[in-house]
């Protein structure tokens, strides 16, 4: 087949596009700014375009795979259409791509990605040999969010958001939790948690739930489920090479599922007590002046936020923690808002970044960010400052202002992650 992504360099499309290519057919898309997925798939040998006008859609591609940012009246989708092209959504294409193997779906308000790399690199070690879809890039895989496994078993992440995954056809079930979030898709916590309860009972009748039983919120969820349930609290908090209460908990859930799949218990609790992290995910990318560690995590929810930097506290704990904060969308500030302003206690200074305007051609209401940082110094009792932009807060950043002993994180889903690589590049 030919097929084209529209949106090619997302977490998600950019990995099937590379296990489609994999397979053999041909790939080509197209996206609206560069980034070093697009790099890597362009080394893979696919044919990667930074013009979204429809003019690279021809009437010979026999699917059009878009991702969730791509709207209905985008001119490439607007040009399949116009040539009868078949149109799926990239959560409908991998249901497609995975329904006839056995599918491992990690679901969860937080903890996914995370989740399913300790999965990954424990299956793979111990000769599991699976296909893996996942939201970050691995260093077991190279640095690629992706795996081709010649077995039957497909792991990969299931995201809620717009219920996609509604598409999926799992077999097992790893749930973190069920906080709640994406309100710009649910109109509340009640509707959020009914589309994991959807999800659940998708399952096949010998299906598996694996879920924390000590969340009252998982236990609620799964009590009405007529599947057979696997308590991942009964699991022990091993150590990991990475920091982290949350971290651990993520590993209870592989822990369950290696024994599930009866993998020799030493080689599975080896295998992911040597998981050291994966991108985005406190990561460390380097030193500033060769001694101040600069860590780049993806947290932007409160829940993410306070497990960040309450491992990022338990690993320096006589350490001036300096974190960068931008928030992703208004609406998640705003929905959140109590929440966040008391989940930056173990940060000693918080830098306030602009908000990430991901969704802003839907987004109804604006944070006030002085009345933001103003509130998370009297909720979280620390010093709080506006910066600005990204660059803003590079300038702010000087020589003068980080000392040695700080340790500096930058947080968030957006584009914050290139203010932690520009500072280890620039000021090393």
């Amino acid at each position: 087949m030919k097929i084209y992504c529209s949106g090619i360099g997302g977490i998600g499309l950019s990995a099937y596009a590379s296990l489609q290519n994999a397979a053999g057919h041909e790939i080509l898309g197209s996206d609206r700014s560069d980034s070093e997925l697009l790099n890597d798939l362009r080394s893979q040998g696919i044919t990667v375009n930074l013009n979204q006008d429809g003019s690279n859609i021809s009437e010979d591609i026999d699917l059009f795979v878009y991702s969730e940012a791509i709207p209905k009246d985008a001119l490439e989708r607007m040009a399949a259409t116009k040539f009868d092209i078949p149109q799926k959504s990239y959560a409908n294409a991998l249901g497609d791509l995975s329904k006839d193997s056995f599918v491992i779906a990690v679901c969860g308000t937080h903890g996914k990605s995370s989740t399913v790399a300790m999965a990954s690199k424990v299956l793979t070690e111990c000769g599991i040999d699976p296909t893996v879809v996942v939201g970050t890039k691995l260093k077991e895989f190279d640095g690629k969010n992706w795996r081709h496994g010649d077995s039957n078993i497909f792991l990969l992440e299931a995201c809620e958001y717009r219920r996609s995954f509604h598409n999926l056809s799992p077999d097992i079930i790893l749930m973190t939790n069920v906080d709640g979030d994406h309100f710009d898709a649910f109109s509340d916590i009640d509707e959020y948690r009914e589309a994991f309860n959807i999800f659940l009972k998708s399952l096949p009748e010998d299906g598996i739930v694996i879920t924390h039983m000590e969340d009252l919120q998982c236990k609620k969820l799964v009590e009405g489920i007529d599947r057979k349930i696997i308590d991942a609290d009964a699991y022990p908090l091993i150590d990991l090479s990475t920091p982290g209460r949350h971290m651990q908990e993520n590993g209870q859930l592989v822990l369950a599922l290696s024994d599930h799949l009866s993998i020799n218990t030493t080689e599975y609790t080896s295998s992911l007590s040597g998981y050291s992290g994966c991108w985005r995910r406190m990561e460390q990318k380097g030193l500033i002046n060769g001694s101040i560690p600069v860590i780049d995590d993806y947290g932007h929810h409160p829940k993410e936020v306070k497990a960040t930097l309450d491992a990022l506290k338990g690993s320096y704990p006589d350490n001036r923690i300096v974190c960068v904060f931008q928030p992703h969308t208004h609406e998640r500030t705003l929905h959140f808002y109590d929440e966040f302003i008391s989940s930056f206690k173990n940060a000693d200074i918080v830098l306030l970044s602009s908000v990430y305007e991901a969704r802003k051609d839907i987004e109804r209401d604006v944070v006030d960010i002085n009345d933001f940082a103003s509130d998370i110094c009297k909720t979280s009792n620390t010093i709080c400052e506006v910066v600005g932009d990204l660059d803003s807060a590079y300038e702010h950043l000087n020589k003068d202002f980080l000392k040695e002993g700080d340790v500096l994180l930058c947080l968030g889903a957006g584009t914050i992650t290139n203010l932690a690589s520009r500072l280890v590049k620039e000021r090393s």
